[in-house]
């Protein structure tokens, strides 16, 4: 009957990874950051080789990574966006300071653990005098902004073709502490 009066459609929220994705872009750009949206789509030339992966790296292989065609592919890691940033930043304008979130592809099986589609955040910093204390302050600030000061934060040391030094960051286990 078009006479009755009509129900309330339920409202929707963001799903959590768009909240965690916009909590950090607000988070970054306060400390005066760029949001870098790069291609899903993207060059071989700048999601590999001008991140420094030879030629012969397993990660190119047709195995690993969506390829569209031989010089096209499905991204694999929002790294691909940094060699566009450093390309088009005007460095006599002040540091380069970007943020790059974004879905990436990979060739996984999907299980409890790994999916062919995922999100990454990566950041970027050129500018004088940066060092390792830099980034261990903004990933233990970005690890206590999104998961609270009663967590700990591990920095351990580890290997990336693209960058160096690099670390990974291990928070402290919600459920059990450990």
């Amino acid at each position: 009957d078009v006479t009755l009066p009509g129900r309330e459609a339920p409202q929707g929220q963001p799903h959590v990874i768009t909240q965690i994705i916009t909590e950090l872009e607000d988070l970054f750009m306060g400390m005066g950051y760029q949001i870098v949206d790069g291609d899903e789509v993207e060059e071989d030339y700048y999601n590999f080789e001008r991140l420094n992966l030879p030629k012969d790296h397993p990660a190119r292989d047709m195995q690993d990574t969506f390829y569209i065609t031989k010089d096209v592919l499905l991204r694999t890691q929002t790294s691909a966006d940094q060699p566009r940033s450093l390309e088009n930043h005007d460095f006599s304008k002040g540091p380069l300071k970007v943020l790059s979130p974004g879905r990436v592809y990979r060739r996984d099986t999907d299980d409890a653990t790994h999916s062919h589609q995922f999100h990454q955040i990566e950041g970027l910093v050129v500018d004088k005098h940066i060092t390792m204390a830099d980034l261990k302050g903004t990933l233990i600030l970005v690890a206590k902004t999104l998961f609270g000061d009663q967590f700990d934060v591990r920095l351990r040391p580890s290997f990336f073709p693209f960058t160096e030094p690099s670390v990974e960051a291990d928070v402290t286990c919600f459920n059990c502490n450990g």
